[in-house]
């Protein structure tokens, strides 16, 4: 709940100054101040009003059911009751919800309202799926199969056994029914999912977006972009490490080298907070507001790997980030003991907080592409995220195995080597990356992040980094991760 009266005042001009109509909830403050017994009463009165567009529209929905607040969660579980999903398949279910609101807002937001969709579809079909996080999977798993085979990217569609094989060990560790997955796929490629607004409501809704002044609560809109690759930035996530480092750009986004002139070392102060590394000119001050140019030098570490750099010899203590989007980064730390800590703390930070890469479009040997990496926070327990990295670990092992055994003839064309060379690379790296978690994770990675680095502990939840669980995440974009594109082969580090 809210920490105090002005604090709850403060929300309440939020949610009135948001609701998209003159007319305002009646009674909404003594409904809050009243606790619980008020609290769902008035959940269940802006649940009506809502799902009867009662003085608000499509593109309203979405920000009333997605805040990260109490009274916001009962509005979204009074709102679902709206929906009857028994005996119907989940994406006709997912049809159904998507075509009552628009899905707009912050990422986190976003997920929020499709982990309420999922828990719905969960009770009203037990033994359809065998549990509410199996049930949110499929969720994200179909909104992305949706981007892939219906989005603008470039290349080979995702097929019906790729789609298979990404969700692998994704149902808490098992496998889904591969009868299930089958007629999933089927049914988004021969009907996509439809989730944008109206043009004309669209335009309205940035119209409104941009005359409002407070940047910190302006809402993004997304109208059919992938929802799951925004990085949202959090001020409340817990701070698992700080320090002086050097920064050097040795490569760009895909793996491409970066320019000569833009590869220069530049000394920061890092602060690993969540799955975010942020490079601040000055010492870190928890109540002081990070700069458009602190935004920009973050680095999201989800899906990264971090090792030292044993082919870069002009410094000392030199560590290499590689992240999701295959950037390469190469940092300087103060001493070799730091170096190692950074490496630890940022590789336990990615296991344990990554969500699983699915699904993947991987394409075939000819036109390869790596998969998608959503930023979203894993929602495993550590238990379920080692087995899921154990699942992926063995899936790209074999891949690697059965990949260089079918090596590309002399004879083909230089641009087939290539392809060949640069999905080599990839597995390469995953089976690097998938083995690191692995460890990290079977040696407790709680133990690491609290006990060895001290200054963060994980509280409140296994599978979030956030300490505040009633936070609102600031509007400000840190990077996205458009992992569908295809990369070049990295260049050797100098």
């Amino acid at each position: 709940m809210f920490g105090s009266d002005a604090g709850l005042k403060t929300a309440l001009s939020d949610w009135d100054s948001e609701m998209g109509s003159t007319e305002r909830l009646k009674d909404s403050t003594d409904t809050l101040l009243n606790g619980n017994r008020g609290d769902q009463e008035g959940a269940q009165r802006l649940a009506r009003r809502l799902y009867h567009l009662e003085g608000f529209r499509r593109s309203d929905v979405a920000k009333h059911l997605g805040k990260n607040n109490d009274f916001s969660k009962m509005v979204a579980e009074e709102y679902l009751t709206f929906f009857e999903f028994t005996g119907m398949t989940l994406d006709q279910s997912l049809r159904s919800f998507l075509k009552a609101f628009a899905l707009i807002g912050e990422t986190q937001e976003r997920e929020r309202v499709l982990i309420h969709f999922s828990n719905r579809y969960y009770q009203c079909n037990p033994t359809v799926i065998s549990s509410q996080d199996g049930a949110h999977c499929l969720t994200c798993a179909l909104m992305l199969l949706n981007t892939d085979l219906h989005g603008h990217n470039i290349g080979k569609k995702m097929t019906c056994q790729e789609f298979i094989n990404n969700l692998e060990g994704l149902n808490g560790g098992q496998d889904f029914p591969r009868e299930l997955l089958k007629a999933l796929h089927n049914s988004i490629k021969n009907d996509k999912l439809e989730w944008a607004i109206d043009g004309d409501e669209l335009k309205k809704s940035l119209s409104e977006l941009a005359d409002n002044k407070d940047n910190k609560s302006i809402t993004r809109i997304s109208s059919g972009s992938n929802p799951f690759l925004d990085i949202a930035h959090d001020p409340n996530a817990a701070v698992y490490k700080t320090g002086f480092l050097a920064r050097k750009i040795h490569a760009d986004m895909d793996g491409k080298k970066t320019p000569r002139g833009k590869r220069g070392w530049k000394t920061f102060y890092a602060v690993l907070k969540g799955m975010i590394l942020y490079l601040q000119k000055d010492e870190y001050k928890a109540e002081k507001a990070l700069s458009e140019e602190d935004l920009k030098n973050a680095i999201s570490v989800h899906h990264a790997l971090s090792i030292k750099a044993v082919d870069y010899e002009k410094k000392p203590n030199v560590l290499k980030l590689k992240t999701a989007d295959w950037r390469v980064f190469l940092f300087q730390a103060q001493s070799p003991e730091e170096m190692d800590s950074w490496i630890r703390v940022v590789n336990s930070v990615a296991a344990m907080f990554s969500a699983p890469s699915f699904p993947a479009a991987i394409g075939s040997q000819k036109k390869f592409s790596r998969p998608l990496l959503p930023a979203t926070t894993t929602r495993m327990s550590q238990e379920e995220q080692l087995k899921s990295h154990e699942a992926k670990l063995k899936h790209v092992s074999t891949e690697l195995a059965e990949h260089r055994s079918y090596p590309p003839d002399k004879k083909v064309k230089a641009k087939e080597i290539d392809e060949y060379r640069l999905k080599e690379h990839y597995l390469e790296f995953e089976e690097n990356r998938y083995e690191m978690y692995v460890k990290l994770l079977r040696e407790g990675v709680k133990e690491l992040l609290i006990g060895k680095d001290g200054d963060a502990g994980l509280k409140k939840s296994q599978s979030s980094p956030s300490l505040n669980q009633e936070g609102q995440p600031a509007a400000a974009k840190v990077k996205r991760n458009t992992s569908e594109r295809r990369p070049e082969t990295p260049p050797k580090v100098t």
